[in-house]
């Protein structure tokens, strides 16, 4: 990819919340709605977040939906559509995490464009479809592993049970609010497996073969910050310079993962479709040190040395170190290392090698894995 954007506003810092009524005036919203779940109403962001939008005056008038799931579908964002509609909302604020994000981002398309959501999939050939119609979006994540505030994608279920990629540009927030005073009482395995998100978007952006520069340098040192943060994070999650960091992190793995991503999201796309249950940090997480492996004879890492420079950041001997590392790191973590610990199993196989194959990150890995490789990965991963 030669083209290069970073177009939207964001506010990064503690206490960033406060920014977010003038942002919804910056952005033209004057009725918005609220897109988040269950859990984020529970933990009170949602009463801080209103608290916010009451800033310097009267409340903003808003409607809630508190109801997208931890994958988001079709469904949900019909349901979220139509209380956009009845509200008579000239907008949208997510609340939460990667899900709330890509809920919001289902739910501006559905309500400015006619069809299915699949007819304006990426691999469907959906993308130059999405148009400048859909309303304004401003996104305040509650999770540091997505990056999904900064991007302009978004990943959904669809009613046919795939789970596609929906690119565009339209779709990017017009802001960002990430305050990490949002993700203090993260719990642990959360933060961890987010975290891990963070640091696969990190590590598959910097290998993928685009040529975007800015991007390099913007993965590279969001995988420094991770890699030194996020058991700090896990470990504490009141240290709030190890929030800041993940949380940044996490941001510059969106900003830069515009390269494209590969065959640990191929596969984790896939699995998350079969079983929405599992967490899609976790599954990249398990399927990083078979994917850095396969990848690692590939003409473009090898002649840039980029495993050797991820392994500089890493504060790795070399970087044959590398995949062994993330495998030790997941396990310091607390979170599962292999496929079995989830109840994943090799008659799987073939389902989850179909969608790897069908994926909008299948074409953008650096060496294009073909379904016999996809097995190896798997079995590799087990």
């Amino acid at each position: 990819m030669a083209e290069i954007r970073y177009l939207t506003t964001i506010q990064i810092e503690h206490g960033a919340l406060r920014h977010l009524r003038s942002e919804c005036d910056r952005a033209g919203i004057g009725r918005p709605l609220v897109v988040t779940d269950a859990g984020v109403r529970a933990a009170g962001l949602l009463e801080r977040l209103q608290a916010a939008l009451a800033t310097g005056g009267a409340a903003l008038p808003h409607a809630v939906y508190d109801g997208t799931p931890s994958n988001p579908t079709e469904a949900a964002v019909r349901t979220a559509a139509a209380l956009y509609r009845s509200a008579d909302c000239d907008g949208l604020i997510a609340l939460g995490g990667g899900s709330a994000i890509d809920c919001a981002k289902g739910v501006a398309i559905a309500v400015s464009h006619d069809g299915p959501l699949k007819t304006y999939a990426t691999i469907e050939g959906g993308s130059p479809l999405i148009t400048e119609r859909v309303p304004p979006l401003i996104a305040v994540p509650t999770t540091a592993g997505t990056g999904s505030e900064v991007a302009r994608g978004a990943i959904l279920i669809v009613d046919d049970g795939r789970k596609l990629g929906f690119h565009s540009w339209h779709l990017l927030p017009r802001a960002a609010i990430l305050d990490p005073e949002l993700t203090l009482d993260l719990p642990p395995r959360l933060t961890a497996a987010t975290g891990m998100d963070a640091i696969a978007h990190c590590i598959e952006t910097f290998l993928s073969p685009a040529f975007n520069p800015p991007a390099d340098g913007i993965a590279l040192d969001g995988l420094e910050r991770a890699w030194a943060h996020i058991e700090r994070a896990t470990r504490d999650g009141h240290d709030r310079h190890a929030r800041l960091q993940m949380m940044s992190a996490s941001m510059q793995g969106a900003l830069a993962f515009q390269k494209g991503l590969g065959c640990v999201h191929s596969l984790s796309h896939s699995l998350g479709g079969l079983d929405p249950r599992l967490h899609h940090g976790t599954l990249n997480a398990i399927f990083l040190p078979a994917v850095i492996a396969f990848n690692a004879q590939a003409d473009s890492v090898q002649r840039e040395r980029r495993l050797q420079r991820m392994a500089r950041v890493m504060g790795l001997a070399g970087p044959d170190e590398v995949g062994p590392a993330i495998r030790d790191l997941t396990a310091r973590l607390g979170l599962p290392t292999g496929l079995a610990e989830l109840g994943v199993t090799p008659a799987w196989f073939d389902r989850i090698i179909d969608g790897a194959l069908a994926d909008h990150c299948h074409q953008t890995n650096p060496r294009l894995a073909t379904r016999e490789d996809y097995r190896a990965m798997l079995e590799a991963s087990l």
